[in-house]
């Protein structure tokens, strides 16, 4: 029976209709679900961006991509030394640092070595120029010999100064850098004779001071140092590790006065924090 033939019994032609109209609702069923779950699918990811991304214009949307690199922010934000810090705040320097001292050349027979620690803060005045303004405390011993030709049985020797110190980087923009420094300012040297009594309180020795002497002068040092830069990705970290040598000379007056030993030259290396 042909086609057409199906169509003409009434029968057939009802039978044809219900199936037609099942495949058609079938069909219209599937597609308005399809609609719908991206309809959902499209408003979920416009939630998600609007609660975690929430771009307000094209330059934000820009600087949030992964590739850009204003997305992390300026690697050099000081305007000296890759340090994330503006305005003039980031001009200012400080540094705290200890380590030990040495005598040298005529010195030795009436010094020993000991050690010392050194506080300061300065200004960046340029790009490799700052100048340092520094305390230092540095605690010798004095050799046997010395102490026992000035009726004593111990000794030491203290130096205070205050100091300003010009400091010259190299590198400055450097993870690793060197730099130059120099200065002088004010010394004050007291030297000490000590012998043992018996006893204080609680029946230990005590030291008591049998001759002392001390003068004020000025002095200088001239050295060189290297820093380590440390912190950030980028290498702007703050913060610096150093480590410098320096020949301290001081024009104490002669021996042969009441008050003084003579000139005294040392060589302190000094280990701390700059940043």
């Amino acid at each position: 029976m042909s086609f057409f033939g199906l169509l003409s019994h009434p029968r057939h032609s009802a039978l044809l209709g219900a199936a037609l109209f099942l495949v058609a609702g079938t069909a219209h069923a599937q597609l308005t679900s399809s609609n719908s779950s991206h309809d959902s699918a499209v408003s979920s990811s416009t939630d998600y961006l609007s609660n975690y991304l929430p771009l307000t214009d094209s330059s934000s949307a820009e600087a949030a991509l992964p590739g850009n690199p204003a997305g992390h922010g300026a690697a050099g934000g000081g305007p000296y030394d890759n340090k994330p810090r503006a305005g003039n705040f980031s001009r200012w320097t400080f540094e705290a640092g200890a380590g030990f001292n040495a005598p040298i050349g005529n010195d030795i027979p009436y010094i020993t070595w000991g050690g010392n620690f050194t506080v300061g803060g300065g200004y960046r005045l340029s790009q490799r120029f700052s100048v340092m303004g520094e305390y230092q405390f540095i605690f010798d011993k004095l050799p046997g010999a010395f102490v026992a030709a000035g009726g004593g049985q111990n000794g030491n020797a203290h130096i205070q100064s205050i100091t300003a110190a010009p400091a010259f980087d190299l590198f400055p923009k450097s993870t690793n850098d060197i730099y130059l420094v120099g200065g002088g300012g004010w010394y004050h040297k007291s030297t000490n004779f000590t012998i043992q009594v018996c006893c204080d309180f609680y029946g230990y020795p005590v030291n008591v001071t049998t001759n002392s002497f001390s003068s004020d002068q000025w002095g200088g040092s001239i050295g060189f140092g290297l820093t380590h830069r440390l912190g950030g990705v980028y290498g702007d970290g703050t913060m610096k590790l150093f480590a410098e040598v320096r020949y301290l000379f001081i024009n104490t007056p002669p021996f042969s006065e009441p008050n003084g030993l003579g000139t005294t030259g040392l060589i302190p290396v000094t280990l701390g924090v700059r940043f």
